[in-house]
């Protein structure tokens, strides 16, 4: 198991993919449950604009299975060839070599083919609407991935991930801490960390 957070603020027990786009409502990466390799990052993420009345901030530490060649895509990164044979059997077609160069453009490719879309194949890697992008969420979680991924600086590829979780119930809440954030920037107060015990969570 992987160690990853996840910043809200709002407590609770378990996920719930309901709530998937009470963040900022948008699925640019996928559609899941998102966490962070960064502690920080999560706390930062912890501040919803949707919901300024919101006051109370909190990052979760997760664990989460580790990441494997075959059960993400990278969204900078090739697809592995496991995945490509897996998606094409399941989806009854090949997919052009052009949406299979890296995984954001695989991704956005089957989940605009599972939802009936058709055109050139820059028009069905361009981007991908929120039905689509959870076509391609429980497609890819159906044959056994776990994760779509990207870096959480672009600059650095190699660096710390992102993570979208396509599965909550491979996701295991190990702590939660209660922070502060400062009112200008919305960056963690360092020290501010309290950790909330999860038995006194309704």
């Amino acid at each position: 198991m992987e160690t990853f957070y996840h910043g809200t603020s709002v407590l609770f027990k378990q996920f719930d993919i309901a709530h998937a786009l009470e963040g900022d409502g948008k699925a640019k990466f996928g559609f899941g449950t998102y966490v962070t390799e960064a502690y920080t990052s999560a706390a930062h993420y912890a501040y919803n604009k949707k919901r300024p009345e919101n006051k109370n901030y909190y990052v979760y530490t997760l664990e989460i299975p580790d990441m494997t060649d075959d059960n993400h895509l990278f969204s900078v990164r090739p697809v592995h060839p496991s995945i490509i044979e897996r998606t094409e059997k399941a989806l009854g077609e090949q997919v052009p070599d052009e949406a299979r160069k890296v995984g954001k453009l695989f991704r956005k490719y089957v989940g605009n083919r599972l939802t009936g879309k058709t055109g050139t194949v820059k028009q069905l890697t361009d981007k991908a609407d929120i039905d689509a992008e959870k076509a391609a969420a429980r497609f890819f979680s159906e044959i056994g991935l776990e994760y779509f991924a990207w870096p959480q600086a672009q600059s650095k590829p190699d660096g710390l991930t992102n993570r979208v979780v396509l599965n909550i119930d491979k996701i295991r809440i190990v702590r939660i801490d209660k922070v502060e954030l400062d009112p200008k920037h919305f960056q963690l107060i360092p020290g501010s960390e309290k950790e909330v015990p999860l038995d006194s969570i309704k």
